[in-house]
């Protein structure tokens, strides 16, 4: 099944600022909201991103469609591993993150939105899985998990603040460091494979 396949981009699609702001919105004054309005908004667009996707790669043609969709989606994959690997070294949290100490849920809403459907790599990789699911003839509503997994990983950061109160603001900063060192590599791992089973399915 599709759907399973490509379930680890969900990690692709966090992976950067979009991880970096769920950090700092958990540990803002009015978290819970902030966190919960975080979430909604990248909900809105990652759904829209992968549902157009999925309803483009509808309508290719059958007989010649199925290899049309993998080599768009090679592409696809390709030029977000690129992204990844060119973007590696600027790492270092934007200035505007600071102000998210104090944001209010209208702008953690905002944000949420556009980084999680303006940022080149989420584009490529929502339309690479919009483009396999329909490919492999998957219903529409099989994009739902992988969105689901998206939006778990967003919620991640503020969850432990509900069972671990200041140990968890304390342990918070030192994930964040973690995640910008390293997010790319573990990135560019899940996309390698994706490529490697998208270029498999075209020789196919």
């Amino acid at each position: 099944m599709g759907v399973a396949k490509v379930l680890p981009l969900a990690f692709v699609m966090v992976a950067g600022p979009q991880i970096l702001s769920a950090v700092f919105l958990a540990t803002s004054e009015n978290w819970r909201k902030n966190s919960a309005a975080f979430v909604a908004g990248a909900a809105l667009s990652v759904t829209a991103l992968v549902t157009v996707a999925y309803f483009l790669g509808t309508g290719a043609d059958r007989s010649g469609g199925d290899h049309t969709v993998d080599v768009i989606v090679l592409v696809l994959l390709s030029a977000a591993a690129v992204h990844v690997f060119l973007t590696r070294k600027t790492s270092k949290p934007p200035k505007w993150m600071g102000s998210l100490q104090r944001a209010t849920p209208k702008k953690a809403f905002r944000l949420g939105f556009l980084l999680l459907g303006v940022f080149p790599t989420d584009i490529l990789t929502a339309f690479a899985v919009g483009g396999t699911l329909a490919r492999d003839h998957d219903p529409w509503w099989h994009v739902l998990p992988f969105v689901l997994l998206t939006l778990l990983f967003l919620a991640l950061p503020s969850l432990p603040l509900v069972f671990m109160g200041e140990r968890a603001e304390r342990l918070l900063p030192k994930v964040r460091d973690w995640m910008n060192d390293n997010s790319w590599i573990t990135s560019e791992i899940v996309l390698a494979l994706f490529i490697a089973l998208t270029a498999k399915s075209l020789a196919g």
